[in-house]
């Protein structure tokens, strides 16, 4: 907070007319349209164009009270000039403000017809030092990025924000571009010190544009994954309209589904097990109606049928073989006499 010094003559308090706002925090150095709708706040402009045009502009804490009393009003406002006004159909009127100053609400005087307010003005010094102008330079430079991050559209604004020569009035135009809350907009208009006010705005301008970038990030990432979603949707639906026109109906899904069960159930060698997996997924993609499909099925029913849970006892009894084979096997003299 800036010191005063006790020989310095004491900013004069003025007695101002006074417009409560609902849901905007005005700063120095804008310009404003405003619709103008409660009586007591017609008064107050109507006064204040009687007068020297002056006015203070103070913002409401809840938005929502139709008529604020005193300790609805926050504590600091804004000096400035109604340039113009232009009365509308529906009975509102439309002002043109424009903010010199910040000002701190000594009093508010809610007579009739008026709010008036006993307004002691907040001067601020503007001597400059090398670390406010870097602190500056490096304002607009994160304002340039930050509205093509979080604003998106850069024309006029920049200008309008960027273009005064002052470090002391930068952060005043941009604070009313920022996505700020109302409490968050009325605690930068309440800070005296320019140098702190750059500091909060930089850094508010920092915050957001890190969450935007890791918005947009989200953002690809879930689009990506509807993405392949919607693609796989896509396929599968066609793979089943290709099955349908070849004829592979239920009665196809249900014969791939014996097939892999069977694969399951059996305790099969593992290289078996691969073969039997490897010639089903090469089924599931044949027209039911090839003559391929009609191999591998063959092959599949060979060696689903094998009895791999069954377990003989060996015999190496020559004379039985020999038997046999003369009982069943003409000739093979050699293999017989082996």
């Amino acid at each position: 907070m800036p010191t005063t010094d006790p020989s310095e003559p004491q900013p004069q308090r003025l007695t101002l007319p006074m417009l409560p706002m609902r849901d905007i925090v005005v700063f120095p150095h804008m310009t404003a349209p405003f619709f103008i709708g409660r009586a007591f706040s017609i008064a107050s402009l109507e006064k204040a164009l009687a007068q020297d045009r002056r006015i203070f502009v103070v913002a409401q804490q809840d938005p929502l009270v139709e008529e604020p009393g005193a300790d609805d009003l926050f504590s600091v406002g804004t000096i400035g000039q109604v340039l113009q006004i232009m009365r509308l159909h529906n009975g509102t009127i439309k002002a043109l403000f424009e903010a010199k100053s910040r000002g701190k609400l000594v009093e508010a005087r809610l007579g009739d017809p008026y709010y008036a307010a006993l307004v002691e003005p907040i001067f601020e010094s503007e001597e400059q030092h090398p670390e406010l102008v870097a602190l500056s330079k490096n304002v607009r430079s994160e304002f340039k990025r930050y509205l093509k991050e979080v604003k998106r559209h850069t024309e006029g604004i920049e200008k309008l924000a960027i273009d005064s020569e002052s470090p002391f009035q930068l952060a005043d135009r941009i604070a009313p571009l920022l996505n700020m809350d109302l409490k968050k907009k009325q605690e930068l208009l309440e800070i005296e010190d320019p140098h702190k006010r750059l500091e909060v705005v930089f850094e508010r301008m920092l915050e957001e544009c890190e969450f935007k970038k890791v918005e947009r990030k989200l953002k690809e990432r879930v689009q990506g994954q509807i993405g392949r979603t919607q693609k796989e949707y896509y396929l599968n639906e066609q793979v089943k309209a290709i099955q349908k026109e070849l004829g592979q109906g239920e009665d196809g899904k249900a014969e791939l589904e014996e097939y892999t069960k069977k694969l399951e159930e059996l305790s099969l060698p593992e290289e078996a097990k691969e073969m039997g997996e490897r010639e089903l997924k090469k089924l599931k993609m044949m027209p039911p109606m090839s003559a391929e499909a009609n191999v591998v099925r063959n092959y599949l029913d060979c060696l689903l049928s094998m009895p791999w849970d069954e377990k003989t006892e060996d015999k190496f009894d020559l004379d039985e073989a020999e038997r046999i084979l003369d009982e069943h096997h003409y000739g093979l003299e050699k293999i017989k006499e082996r």
